[in-house]
């Protein structure tokens, strides 16, 4: 979906992985570019030869974050929402990925980025992230909120929820 300006959502539920923490064909659910990247519709098939091939052509182990590494990550994702006025509502910061839910009037994706570039930012200049090591996975999870009862479950889901099924947040649009 591509963001309208003249119909912007009440917030994003945006969901974004470190490098290697999640590959396609992943037991969990995985979608691609071309053919599993449809709102409401399948996702890709499990298979761990797919798994086990994209975790060996790796240039670098999977990252994930430990405790101080999650603070430094949180700590920026507010800064940038400070800084370029993003509301941010919710933000769990876990070893593999982040979750936040944010309202603007502009393209999630944009939000998205600027959270992974001042995140590893923030990592290189307290030493704990290298120059050359990869800390996010390429994208992540834009879902629309359009309603109160959907940011209010996607809040929820984001702080309190972390298991496996994925809740209903009503009528979400995903690109």
């Amino acid at each position: 979906m591509y963001w309208d300006a003249q119909n912007p959502p009440l917030a994003y539920l945006l969901t974004f992985r470190t490098f290697g923490t999640w590959h396609h064909g992943d037991a969990r659910g995985s979608v691609d570019r071309r053919f599993f990247n449809k709102f409401n519709t399948e996702k890709m098939k499990s298979s761990e030869n797919l798994v086990s091939t994209e975790t060996s052509s790796q240039k670098q182990e999977a990252f994930v974050m430990d405790d101080q590494m999650r603070r430094i990550v949180e700590d920026a994702i507010t800064e940038v929402c400070r800084h370029r006025e993003y509301e941010l509502s919710a933000i769990n910061v876990r070893t593999n990925h982040v979750h936040t839910i944010v309202s603007h009037d502009g393209p999630p994706e944009k939000i998205v980025e600027a959270f992974k570039s001042y995140s590893t930012r923030a990592l290189r200049r307290d030493g704990l992230v290298d120059r050359d090591t990869k800390v996010w996975s390429r994208h992540g999870s834009t879902k629309y909120l359009w309603k109160v009862s959907s940011v209010a479950a996607a809040r929820n889901y984001c702080l309190y929820f972390q298991g496996d099924e994925f809740p209903d947040f009503g009528e979400v649009l995903e690109s």
